[in-house]
């Protein structure tokens, strides 16, 4: 039995989900990040140790009491890590651990290039809204319960099911959402056929349901499940939306058709149509596990949304500022168009973050396709996370392709002088490297904007 439980990337968002469950459990938990972040701090005031240098001196000594938990975020001669692995200390992945967790338990998964992390965390909230309760690992921060872990005594557990470096093939759910499988993560994969297999390996080891969306290249011969299929409004799916209204400030409200009848009248708790396919996901995992179907439709109301998914901080007459995690080609294009219909014909800036050296070199045409459809566009310089430098890849390799009206390229310690002076209508940030680092002051300084008018 292991007292400690040692997180090598602590901060990344679904290492830190699994650090608060076992600190929840009683544990004692610890770990490293490489900067401090909200998340870390928050962890820090949750009674967890995090440090922030790479010092095995932070490692606990007992070997056979500890179990370490990495990302594989970190590079593979990070001190700590080779230590660890050197003295012999059990060394698993974040997706190996939450693949320990749900063993045993009634796990509800939802996979996808994108699309995951609203569907997963609305999930999670029907269960809680409905009085079912459930524990849940989640790939962002719900605004209904700021935090990324549910906990309950309810034997059910709703995971985001992650495709990098294949770790969705760590989970074997009952019941499994699959939202998307767009070309992503090539430097694992190298092709769009090997993450096409893949996901069809995570299909196979689903035991009750997959739920896949209507379109998507999985057949009956790629699950032993049962295969059904959800839509925006495709009536040929086996869920849908129809009698879509849409009020003036973005919100949806529908009729959902699912197998065994019509709910009426659903009303999204947050704007946009992406929002709208998300709760015809969530609500169809939710059905096909059991819930009481008017118990859905309250719940989707209260939905709050994920902190960096579509997140409204600014939106006044004259002034609106959204932000978006999205930091993939079919991701921003469906941000923009959600933007076009939410404030029409009002003058959208973006400013995009590009994350990973690899994605940029291979979506750079895409990426450029979906930015064009902006009125401006500020585009900073590539996030590599854990990657190195590749020779010709830099941001004006999508810079120099896009064709909106107005485009301008800076350092991100360039960008809050620069808005000072830029006039903003609607106003959006993509990206998934630290560009979150920016919401605040750029929040801070729209509201001081309006003061003074």
């Amino acid at each position: 039995m292991y007292r400690n439980i040692y997180f090598i990337g602590i901060g990344g968002i679904g290492m830190s989900a699994i650090a608060r469950y076992y600190n929840f459990k009683g544990l004692k938990v610890s770990g490293y990040d490489k900067t401090p972040s909200e998340l870390t701090h928050a962890l820090e005031s949750e009674g967890i140790e995090v440090h922030y240098e790479d010092n095995i001196e932070f490692v606990p000594e007992n070997i056979e009491e500890t179990l370490v938990v990495y990302t594989p975020a970190i590079p593979k001669d990070m001190g700590e890590l080779v230590y660890v692995q050197e003295k012999g200390y059990r060394v698993i992945k974040r997706s190996r651990m939450l693949g320990e967790i749900a063993e045993g338990q009634r796990c509800l998964a939802v996979a996808g290039t994108h699309g995951k992390t609203t569907t997963s965390t609305l999930l999670a909230h029907i269960f809680q809204d409905s009085g079912e309760g459930c524990s849940a690992f989640l790939g962002g921060i719900s605004k209904n319960y700021d935090t990324n872990l549910l906990v309950s005594r309810n034997e059910t557990i709703v995971a985001e099911a992650d495709e990098f470096d294949r770790s969705f093939l760590q989970l074997f759910p009952e019941v499994a959402a699959i939202t998307s499988m767009d070309a992503d993560h090539l430097d694992i994969y190298s092709d769009i056929a090997n993450m096409h297999d893949a996901f069809k390996a995570f299909a196979g080891q689903v035991s009750g349901t997959v739920i896949a969306k209507y379109g998507l290249p999985l057949g009956e011969g790629d699950t032993k499940a049962a295969l059904l299929r959800y839509s925006y409004d495709d009536p040929r799916a086996d869920f849908h939306a129809s009698d879509i209204r849409k009020d003036e400030c973005g919100y949806f409200t529908f009729d959902l058709h699912w197998p065994g009848g019509v709910i009426k009248d659903c009303k999204v708790g947050i704007p946009g149509w992406i929002n709208l396919e998300n709760a015809v996901a969530a609500s169809a995992v939710a059905l096909t596990y059991g819930l009481d179907p008017e118990k859905v439709r309250h719940a989707l109301g209260t939905f709050q949304g994920v902190k960096r998914r579509f997140d409204i901080h600014v939106n006044t007459p004259g002034c609106s500022y959204i932000d978006d995690y999205a930091h993939h080609p079919k991701e921003i294009a469906a941000a923009v168009s959600s933007m076009r219909d939410i404030f029409p014909g009002r003058r959208l800036t973006a400013i995009f973050q590009p994350h990973l050296y690899t994605r940029t070199r291979d979506f750079a045409e895409e990426f450029a396709q979906a930015l064009s459809k902006v009125d401006k566009l500020i585009m900073l310089d590539i996030y590599p996370a854990r990657e190195e430098p590749i020779p010709g890849v830099t941001s004006e390799i999508i810079y120099d392709k896009v064709t909106a009206p107005e485009k301008v390229i800076m350092k991100k310690e360039e960008l809050m002088d620069y808005l000072r002076d830029e006039p903003i209508d609607t106003l959006i940030t993509f990206g998934a490297g630290n560009i979150d680092r920016f919401i605040g002051p750029i929040t801070e300084m729209l509201c001081q904007r309006r003061q003074d008018i």
